[in-house]
């Protein structure tokens, strides 16, 4: 008996659920309302696309597992991304002051823009995932019952005024991101009562790209992040280095500390941050265009796991069931893994068999949970958040984090535990584990670094180009 299944979305998690799909159905109908760009350029649907992105070392294993014959990273690497070890390859200023950088580089992330991200592996999964298509559309609703959706309604086709196509599949994905209207979708089959919450800190995110200054393609990354905890608004920047020779610059403030978008108090902005490196790094390189400003940053959680009785044929994943506030890179590894969790429960008992949607939909839950754990974590103590203040486990955790990062700043098995999550590639227990537990109790071993840990070929560099000293 043939199979097919419609995914609604061509993004990242769209294809890589037709990845994990194709495997175990005949057909995969991949239904985009976009445009979809011929290369590695923006697309409208994608309001994020054109700030800083981080792949996690977890997120790239699932994408690998996802995509027969793997081949991500090579791809990535080959279209001229960057591979950053998170113990060596970075400069972070945290809440608890700079990290040393250790021999032990830890995992690997890749760094690169959102649109060749997303090229690529549309391009692999298209090329080596039988059965998988796309169609221009714009699916309108569920077809089926509260009991079992059968498929879905669309108008293909790029005009909105063509007729509504009724098309059939034993699966349907709703991968179709932060305009999911998949609670709508639910409710008109008679399914009600999903919980959802959001916090909002006021999110603004600023980026503006710039040519790689001669010399300094080796300058590591370059991150500092926002104090949630001295209560004043947070204002983070970041360097990273892209495909193309370019720098992509990303800054971001919640509300009351918004970034600016003209090009001189862009500049203005980085100096004022905790520390002034990124703007006298930048200072010197070449502006690449304009300044690009976007507020779609709020965390969003849909608890579809807990709906008492999930309709059989119907899977959500990716920004469709929760999106982080994107300071914190989680998004596209949780998309990843939800893909993975999917393929290893079609591989247990194939598309047909009963309760396959609600297993994959509670393991895509658990998922969500530890990122959304760690992003709501932090993001409650900013100043003027909406949707929630920080209560007596969070206090308890945070305390906790705090003191495990600071110990981090000087003890490698600090450093190895908050690596393995801060990759993705485990879970938030690994933080309680025995060595994870005596490094927070025993504390920094060192004293704290006066200022970010530089070679003297980077100080060099960042002397060089500096253009903000007299």
């Amino acid at each position: 008996m043939p199979y097919r299944a419609v995914v609604v979305g061509a993004g990242l998690a769209g294809m890589l659920a037709a990845a994990a799909l194709s495997a175990a159905v005949d057909e995969v109908l991949v239904v985009e309302r976009d445009d979809l760009p011929g290369g590695p350029e923006h697309r409208r649907g994608l309001p994020q696309g054109r700030h800083a992105h981080l792949l996690m070392p977890g997120g790239l294993d699932a994408m690998e597992e996802l995509i027969p014959g793997g081949g991500v990273r090579e791809a990535l690497l080959a279209a001229g991304a960057h591979e950053v070890a998170l113990g060596s390859g970075m400069l972070a200023y945290t809440t608890e002051g700079w990290l040393r950088r250790w021999r032990d580089g830890g995992p690997r992330m890749v760094t690169c823009s959102r649109a060749l991200l997303d090229w690529v592996v549309r391009a692999l999964v298209l090329q080596h995932c039988p059965g998988v298509r796309i169609e221009r559309g714009r699916v309108v609703e569920l077809a089926g019952s509260g009991s079992r959706v059968t498929g879905v309604r669309a108008v293909l086709g790029a005009e909105d005024a063509a007729p509504v196509t009724e098309l059939a599949a034993d699966l349907v994905v709703d991968a179709a991101g932060r305009g999911s209207r998949i609670v709508t979708w639910l409710e008109s089959l008679g399914v009600h009562g999903i919980r959802e919450r959001s916090i909002d800190v006021g999110l603004v995110n600023a980026t503006r790209l710039y040519r790689t200054p001669e010399g300094a393609a080796d300058f590591p990354l370059t991150v500092l992040q926002a104090d949630p905890y001295g209560g004043r608004p947070g204002r983070s920047g970041m360097v990273l280095p892209i495909e193309g020779g370019r720098w992509m610059v990303s800054l971001a403030g919640t509300r009351g500390g918004e970034p600016p978008a003209d090009a001189e108090g862009f500049l203005r902005y980085m100096l004022d941050l905790p520390h002034p490196i990124v703007g006298r790094l930048v200072s010197g390189a070449e502006p690449l265009g304009d300044v690009h400003v976007s507020r779609s940053t709020k965390n969003t959680r849909r608890y579809l796991e807990r709906v008492r009785a999930w309709p059989e044929g119907l899977v959500v994943l990716g920004d469709a069931v929760a999106t982080f506030n994107p300071a914190y890179g989680q998004g596209m590894a949780v998309a990843a893994i939800g893909a993975a969790g999917l393929r290893r429960e079609l591989e247990r008992g194939g598309p047909a068999a009963p309760g396959l949607a609600r297993r994959v939909q509670r393991r895509a839950g658990r998922v969500v949970e530890a990122a959304w754990a760690s992003a709501v974590g932090q993001d409650v103590w900013f100043p003027e958040v909406r949707g929630g203040r920080p209560g007596l486990a969070d206090r308890l955790v945070t305390g906790y984090s705090r003191r495990l990062t600071g110990a981090a700043a000087s003890s490698p098995g600090a450093a190895r535990a908050l690596w393995d999550v801060t990759s993705m590639r485990r879970g938030p227990g690994r933080l309680l584990r025995p060595d994870a537990v005596l490094a927070a109790l025993a504390g920094p071993l060192l004293p704290p670094l006066a200022g970010p840990p530089l070679t003297p070929a980077e100080r060099k560099i960042l002397a060089e180009l500096d253009r903000t000293s007299p």
